[in-house]
């Protein structure tokens, strides 16, 4: 009998640029103070929820077993950059979406979103077993898009005009990674997918 997926183990994950670790109450001043462009690439429309709203929703993380909230902490400062999130976990399919923000532009561009998801990648296929996680990416965020391409999600199609911003409509694109991909092209014994001067 196969062994039930399940994020209720809450990793720490080191890479060079950063650690990831499980979602703290102290975090969640820093999720509360999200600068506008983050907000903008992420298709946020309302401004973050009270400070005390957060320090609920980040402290009930630990709870569930059919998600995995891991704060980004910059190795080189030790600061707060972002979260990255494996969620919607279906069992029966052994798959998950993914999610990822980093606070403002002052941790874009520095590796930081690309070191992050790698971690997350490989925790997901190589610890917890899945077979397939995917994310949307809006039109507007092609840096973001050329990396998850660059680890090993393909392009699987379009939801057109999913976005409303500031009066112009914004597509949505539907990306995915395969456990197969992963290993082919980012897992033990493959090749980076990712190279060194990809930042984002």
């Amino acid at each position: 009998m196969t062994s039930v997926v399940s994020f209720a183990d809450k990793p720490t994950l080191e890479g060079r640029l950063v650690v990831l670790r499980p979602v703290q109450i102290a975090d969640a001043a820093r999720l509360a103070g999200l600068h506008e462009e983050t907000l903008r690439l992420t298709g946020t429309h309302q401004p973050p929820p009270r400070l005390e709203e957060l320090e609920e929703w980040y402290r009930s993380r630990a709870d569930y077993d059919d998600r995995l909230d891991l704060s980004i902490i910059e190795k080189a400062t030790g600061e707060w950059a972002g979260e990255v999130v494996l969620n919607d976990l279906n069992r029966d399919n052994l798959s998950c979406g993914f999610r990822i923000l980093l606070v403002g532009p002052t941790y874009f561009g520095r590796g930081l979103g690309t070191g992050a998801t790698r971690l997350v990648l490989a925790h997901a296929f190589e610890s917890v077993g899945l077979h397939r996680i995917e994310l949307e990416v809006y039109a507007f965020n092609p840096r973001a898009r050329h990396v998850y391409e660059k680890l090993g999600f393909v392009h699987e199609g379009t939801k057109r005009h999913a976005l409303l911003w500031n009066g112009d409509w914004v597509d949505a694109h539907l990306m995915a990674i395969l456990a197969p991909d992963w290993y082919e092209g980012g897992g033990p014994g493959g090749h980076p997918r990712a190279e060194p001067h990809d930042r984002v």
